[in-house]
């Protein structure tokens, strides 16, 4: 899954693809590079942004969407708003990928049943603009696992499709770099009812914090490390900036899985 930022605060690319024309050549690009989902997100997610209107969002998003609708490869649409998740899906987004983890817009929830879309349920503790304010757990492990149980319960009671879920644990959305560590160790149990992991690493801070490196582009050889080890560990969809490097690791680690 590559990454698209359309947005003007993201923290690795803020406002380098907001212009439509250099959205889709990077999306095009990333695809190129072996890139089978392209993320495409109107609303910087980062620790303490500010959320923008839906009317901002659309008007990012939405002409991206439409050019890049007939191309060969699934579009993701990057929101926590209903509204533009719907717009999203109607233009071609095949895939709603919602960093509330359907907790925030009461309406999400019968977007996803009725456009029978994918969805992406994340665990963030609090919000962006507060995340990381000290987060706690008293087992961090146990919690995001509950908050899958619990999510995938709710969602198929609501009608969504089984078929139609997978979970992120939301690495940097409200944890310590303990926490993340930990939450990535035991990855694989977090899966519920076989449903698929998703998992966004990419140039994260946590990284820098470990590598003493302020610069999310140095955290690029780092990322595909970790896309080689979460693999293994049964991620099963790897959000990522860099495309080719990651999906180099990903190639040898399957490999080695596979006894190539």
């Amino acid at each position: 899954m590559g990454i698209l930022n359309v947005t003007v605060d993201s923290f690795s690319d803020g406002g380098k693809f907001l212009p439509p024309e250099a959205a889709v050549a990077h999306a095009l690009q990333m695809a190129n590079d072996g890139a089978g989902i392209i993320d495409i997100g109107g609303e910087s997610t980062r620790p303490g942004a500010e959320p923008v209107t839906e009317e901002t969002e659309m008007k990012r998003v939405l002409p991206v969407i439409e050019k890049l609708s007939s191309a060969p490869f699934l579009i993701s649409i990057d929101t926590s708003k209903a509204a533009v998740a719907r717009a999203a899906v109607e233009r071609g987004a095949c895939i709603i990928n919602d960093v509330t983890g359907l907790q925030g817009d009461p309406a999400m929830i019968d977007v996803v049943r009725e456009t029978a879309a994918g969805v992406i349920i994340m665990h963030m503790q609090g919000t962006p603009g507060t995340m990381q304010q000290s987060p706690h757990y008293d087992d961090v492990v146990a919690s995001v696992r509950d908050f899958f149980r619990q999510s995938f319960t709710r969602a198929v009671d609501c009608g969504i499709d089984p078929m139609c879920i997978a979970f992120d644990p939301g690495i940097g959305f409200g944890k310590s770099v303990a926490h993340n560590l930990s939450l990535l160790n035991h990855l694989a149990e977090l899966r519920i009812e076989e449903r698929p992991l998703v998992l966004g690493v990419s140039r994260k801070s946590f990284i820098g914090k470990i590598l003493g490196s302020d610069s999310p582009a140095d955290r690029d050889s780092a990322t595909a490390v970790l896309t080689g080890l979460m693999r293994e560990r049964g991620a099963n969809i790897i959000r990522v900036h860099d495309v080719q490097q990651n999906l180099q690791s990903l190639r040898i680690t399957e490999a080695l899985m596979e006894g190539v």
